[in-house]
């Protein structure tokens, strides 16, 4: 199964490659937060900073691959809360988690940074990453990205997007409570901890070569009107 995950990883990262004219850039900002044992159900539970930068491959107005890298912190507070055997205590603590990821991203209308103003989608994202996850102790992890977010190129080749994307990971000890949480209770979650980044991304496309191309003269013809 590693080994599946780790080759899906490298053909993704190797897809862009294959040309540079058809590119997108941008920087993120926002926040990072965490879903795990000492945080079951909360989103958006005690964010701390977040920031990177990615590379987008547009294949279609409606299809492009995504590379990245962000970083973010991690904490929770002491809190005084009971695990599913009714075991009290407090517990804390703060990190960092760091991810590089690819990402297959869907456009649900079709979207260009042609030089064309107000253009805008909602879109979906999902992928494989890796994550080095440094709180109780260093690691590295394979994790699974998937993201919801929306987009709009506001002046010929920049655009806004706004997203807020989950982490599933495959390890279970963010906050020193491994196997803190009952399998059966909240199996689905709380297996593995989660983390998660929201915020807003700031991209300009440095290629025009898509200009003239047929897949996107639906969408220029349109955006000329």
């Amino acid at each position: 199964m590693k080994r599946i995950f780790w080759f899906f990883l490298l053909l993704i990262f190797s897809l862009p490659l294959a040309g540079q004219r058809n590119a997108d850039f941008g920087l993120f900002a926002g926040v990072s937060s965490y879903l795990g044992d000492i945080n079951p159900t909360r989103l958006m539970y005690s964010p701390l900073p977040a920031g990177g930068i990615f590379y987008r491959y547009n294949l279609h107005p409606r299809q492009a691959l995504r590379t990245s890298f962000f970083v973010g912190g991690l904490t929770a507070n002491d809190l005084d809360f009971k695990n599913a055997f009714q075991q009290s205590r407090k517990a804390t603590f703060s990190g960092t988690v760091g991810e590089w990821s690819a990402q297959f991203e869907f456009n649900f209308f079709p979207y260009s940074t042609q030089g064309k103003r107000w253009n805008l989608t909602p879109y979906f994202a999902a992928g494989a990453g890796v994550a080095f996850i440094n709180t109780k102790v260093l690691t590295y992890q394979p994790v699974i990205p998937f993201s919801l977010g929306f987009k709009i190129n506001f002046y010929k080749n920049l655009g806004l997007e706004a997203e807020y994307g989950f982490r599933k990971t495959f390890y279970d000890n963010f906050d020193g409570l491994k196997d803190f949480i009952a399998p059966s209770d909240y199996s689905w979650l709380h297996n593995n901890d989660w983390y998660s980044f929201a915020g807003i991304a700031l991209t300009w496309k440095m290629y025009n070569k898509l200009a003239g191309c047929p897949a996107f003269e639906d969408v220029d013809t349109k955006r000329k009107h």
